[in-house]
């Protein structure tokens, strides 16, 4: 079972960070800053690949009725949402949003 709560935490954490820098460059090194944005992108692509595993565990129907939901939500076309959850590898170290 996915801990989403954890995924969360930890991206809000990261791009918690990120703000903290913008604000104060000054105030951080270029390793803390390289280390954020390392936070940033990990953080991000942990969430799409547990997006990606639980809908892999939906049978296809089910699979079919949310791509179709998703591709009316008006954020991306349906093409964009099976491409993001199926196309590739389950695990990416890269997030595709």
């Amino acid at each position: 079972m996915t801990d989403w709560k954890t995924l969360e935490d930890a991206e809000d954490l990261a791009y918690f960070r990120a703000e903290l820098v913008d604000m104060s460059p000054e105030s951080f090194s270029f390793e803390e800053k390289r280390q954020i944005l390392d936070d940033m992108i990990a953080s991000s692509a942990a969430i799409e690949n547990a997006l990606r595993e639980d809908f892999a565990r939906l049978d296809e129907v089910t699979q079919t009725r949310l791509l179709d939901s998703l591709g009316t939500s008006g954020y991306r076309d349906r093409d964009w949402w099976c491409h993001m959850l199926m196309d590739g590898p389950k695990h990416r170290d890269k997030p595709t949003i």
